[in-house]
C-alpha cells in the first residue's frame, strides 16, 4: 500500500510539477531567442505566408504522410502480434492511435505501449507489450543510425569552419559520434538474437516466471525482423521529408542535404534525452534552435517548424486516438 502511495507521488510529481516546470523553463530560454530578433509583424507575416494558397497542397500532402506515417506503425505492430492473436488492421491503426493519445500523457512512451493493450485480448495484453517493443526497437535502432551517419556529415562539411558548437568541441563529437556507434551497433546485434533475452530469462529466479512475456520473441525469424527494420527506414524517410516540407513552409532556407542531416542529428538527440510528456514541445524546439540554428538566423520559422511537426504528427493523431480508446470505454459500459 506505501509503496503504491510512492509511486503515485511520483507520478504526480513528474507530470504536475517537474514537467510543468522544464516546459516554462524551455519556453522563457526560446522566448528570450527570439524577442530581440523577431517582431509580432514578422511572427503574423510568417503565419499568413504558411498558409497562403501556394502551400494548401503541401499542408494536405503533410497530413497525407502523418496518415502514412503511423498506418507504416499499424503494419509493423500488426506484423508482430498476429504470432499470437489474430487482429485486422484497422483495429491495429485504431491501437497505435490510441498509443499515441496515452502518450500525451505519461512518460518515456508507457503511454504507447498501455494504449495498444486495449486492443488484444485478456490474456495476450502482456506478451503484446514485449513484440511492441520490437518495432520500438527497430525504430530506435533507424534513428541512432541515421543519426550517427548525420552527425558525422555535419561535422566534416557544415560545422567545420564554425569552432566550438553550442559548448562542444570537435573533441566531444567524435566521443558522442562513437558512443552512438558502439550503441547501434550493440542494439543491432541484440535485436537479430533476440532469443538471448528468453535464455537471460530463464537464469534469472524472481524473473523467471514471466517467461511468457518474451517467449515469442524466440520465434520471431530474421526474414521478419529485417521486414520490420525496412518497415522503421521508409517510416523515418516520412519523417524526413515531413520536415523538409516544413521547413520549406516556414522559409527555413538550407540546402536539402544539411536539412536532412540536422533533421536525423535531432531526432538522434530527442530519442536520448528522457522525455516528459508536458514539456515535450519546449524540449523539440530547443533542440530545434540549438541544431538549426546553427545554420540559419530564421530562429521563429525553426521553432513554427517544430511546432508544426509536433500538431500534425502527435496532435491530430492523439485527438483521433482519444476518441476510438473512449468508444472502447463508451461499449464497454453498454
Amino acid at each position: 500500500m506505501k509503496k503504491n502511495l510512492l509511486k503515485k507521488r511520483r507520478k504526480i510529481l513528474l507530470n504536475y510539477v517537474i514537467g510543468p516546470l522544464i516546459f516554462l523553463l524551455l519556453s522563457v530560454s526560446i522566448y528570450y531567442k527570439l524577442k530581440d530578433e523577431t517582431s509580432l509583424q514578422e511572427a503574423k507575416d510568417l503565419l499568413t505566408g504558411a498558409l497562403s494558397g501556394n502551400n494548401i497542397l503541401l499542408i494536405l500532402s503533410l497530413l497525407l504522410l502523418m496518415i502514412t506515417n503511423w498506418g507504416i506503425e499499424a503494419a509493423k505492430w500488426k506484423i508482430l502480434v498476429s504470432r499470437i492473436q489474430h487482429i485486422n488492421y484497422f483495429t491495429c491503426f485504431k491501437a497505435v492511435l490510441s498509443g499515441v493519445s496515452l502518450s500525451l500523457l505519461l512518460p518515456n512512451g508507457i503511454g504507447d505501449y498501455a494504449g495498444r493493450t486495449v486492443y488484444m485480448n485478456e490474456g495476450n495484453r502482456l506478451r503484446s507489450v514485449t513484440l511492441t517493443l520490437v518495432g520500438s526497437m527497430a525504430q530506435l535502432i533507424i534513428t541512432l543510425i541515421a543519426g550517427l551517419f548525420g552527425l558525422i556529415y555535419l561535422k566534416e562539411t557544415s560545422w567545420k569552419n564554425i569552432g566550438e558548437l553550442q559548448g562542444l568541441s570537435g573533441y566531444w563529437i567524435n566521443v558522442i559520434i562513437f558512443m552512438v556507434a558502439i550503441g547501434s551497433t550493440l542494439m543491432l546485434v541484440i535485436y537479430f538474437k533476440l532469443n538471448w533475452l528468453t535464455l537471460m530469462f530463464e537464469k534469472i529466479p524472481f524473473v523467471s516466471r514471466y517467461k511468457f512475456m518474451v517467449e515469442n520473441l524466440e520465434t520471431i525469424e530474421s526474414r521478419v525482423l529485417t521486414r520490420i527494420l525496412l518497415l522503421s527506414l521508409i517510416r523515418f524517410t516520412v519523417f524526413i521529408v515531413q520536415y523538409l516540407a516544413v521547413l520549406h513552409i516556414f522559409n527555413v532556407q538550407l540546402n536539402i542535404v544539411d536539412a536532412t542531416c540536422t533533421v536525423c542529428v535531432m531526432f538522434l538527440v530527442l530519442a536520448i534525452l528522457p522525455t516528459i510528456p508536458v514539456a515535450d514541445l519546449g524540449m523539440r524546439g530547443e533542440v530545434g534552435l540549438q541544431l538549426f540554428g546553427i545554420l540559419s538566423v530564421n530562429k521563429l520559422g525553426i521553432i513554427a517548424t517544430t511546432a508544426g511537426i509536433w500538431l500534425i504528427n502527435l496532435i491530430l493523431p492523439a485527438v483521433a486516438g482519444s476518441l476510438f480508446i473512449t468508444g472502447i470505454k463508451l461499449f464497454r459500459n453498454r
